[in-house]
């Protein structure tokens, strides 16, 4: 099955989605900005591949002809999701990405009429970011559809970031912790948020984040107020409100850049040892004149479940089972998607 592109496939998590691919028989067609990295990997794993920036228009679009479906790995999304979407509108291909980020779900939300026009999906999202928390939040509407307030977090246990995800948190260095309040975004300084869950096994002092589900979650609930929260400690949170002080140096150029080189140095990602004794812990709560519910999740590794998300969504859609548009996890394929993966466990 050669209709499946991903591109950044040599990254971290994109190498752990074609190595899901290739578990279940689906060889796909690779692609990425660096030469030799693509080069390398593809003849590591036996796969056809291109090169190009996803800005180089006529060298996309005839990628994108090759298949049916793209897998976009390559972020910051921010950076690149525009281009991607518009080289899949102009090839008719569905796109697929793993951004968690809630700017860039706004942004490819805007294509949505155009999408549904061409028979085309865009679903953002597909990963860890934010199959389950989607799918646990439309879980809890389900249970309390009138909620007015949604209570989203999560947190690793034995985990650690991709190189990756940590540039992506550096490109938000100094910002305030956005939420949603009365269906418009509030922004809040970083730390001020802070509340203790209990996650089912444990207990942890979670604080308040900029998340894709403040965007996600009221496309696929319409609750009006929204916010995420991801676990910590007093030592992190500390360090958090310190930088407060720095914010106007951390939103620097400079700075950011600087960071980025450290970042260089770092392992790509966690060793598959450690990946693979990991869990993810998520905790959900919807509120309603005086009603709430509260639901669990535990699920694998988040890398781990990227994985296995976006190339379970990619054979829905290879089989023609997707809705036209933008969509999120749960409002293409419901509550239960995340329960259609191994090792999920809902309570």
């Amino acid at each position: 099955m050669n209709n499946l592109l991903i591109y950044g496939a040599y990254g971290y998590t994109g190498r752990l989605i074609v190595e899901e691919c290739l578990n279940q028989g689906i060889k796909p067609i690779i692609a990425g900005r660096n030469p030799e990295k693509a080069m390398t990997y593809a003849n590591k794993m036996d796969l056809e591949y291109d090169v190009f920036e996803v800005s180089e228009r006529d060298k996309l679009e005839n990628w994108l002809n090759r298949g049916d479906v793209v897998i976009h790995c390559g972020g910051p999304f921010v950076y690149t999701a525009k281009n991607m979407v518009h080289g899949c509108l102009a090839t008719n291909t569905h796109y697929l990405d793993i951004t968690g980020e809630f700017q860039v779900f706004d942004l490819i939300k805007e294509y949505s009429e155009k999408a549904k026009e061409k028979g085309l999906m865009l679903l953002p999202g597909a990963g860890f970011d934010v199959v389950p928390s989607d799918c646990l939040a439309k879980h809890l509407h389900n249970k309390l559809p009138s909620a007015t307030d949604l209570k989203l977090a999560f947190v690793s246990k034995g985990g650690k970031l991709s190189r990756g995800t940590a540039k992506t948190m550096i490109e938000n260095l100094g910002e305030p912790q956005t939420r949603r309040r009365d269906g418009d975004y509030e922004g809040v300084p970083m730390g001020k948020s802070v509340m203790e869950i209990d996650y089912g096994d444990f207990k942890q002092i979670s604080m308040g984040i900029s998340w894709g589900d403040i965007s996600t979650a009221y496309h696929s609930t319409g609750i009006p107020n929204i916010e995420v929260f991801s676990g910590t400690n007093e030592q992190q949170l500390a360090k958090v409100r310190k930088a407060l002080r720095l914010s106007f140096m951390l939103r620097s150029k400079m700075i950011r850049n600087f960071l980025m080189k450290q970042m260089d140095k770092r392992p790509d990602g966690p060793k598959e040892k450690k990946r693979q004794e990991s869990n993810m812990y998520l905790w959900g709560k919807v509120e309603a004149n005086g009603k709430s519910e509260e639901a669990r999740l535990r699920t694998p590794n988040g890398y781990t479940l990227t994985a296995l998300a976006s190339v379970h969504i990619a054979k829905k859609i290879l089989s023609g089972d997707f809705k036209p548009g933008f969509q999120t996890p749960s409002s293409a394929y419901g509550e239960g998607l995340i329960l259609e993966l191994e090792g999920c466990e809902l309570s």
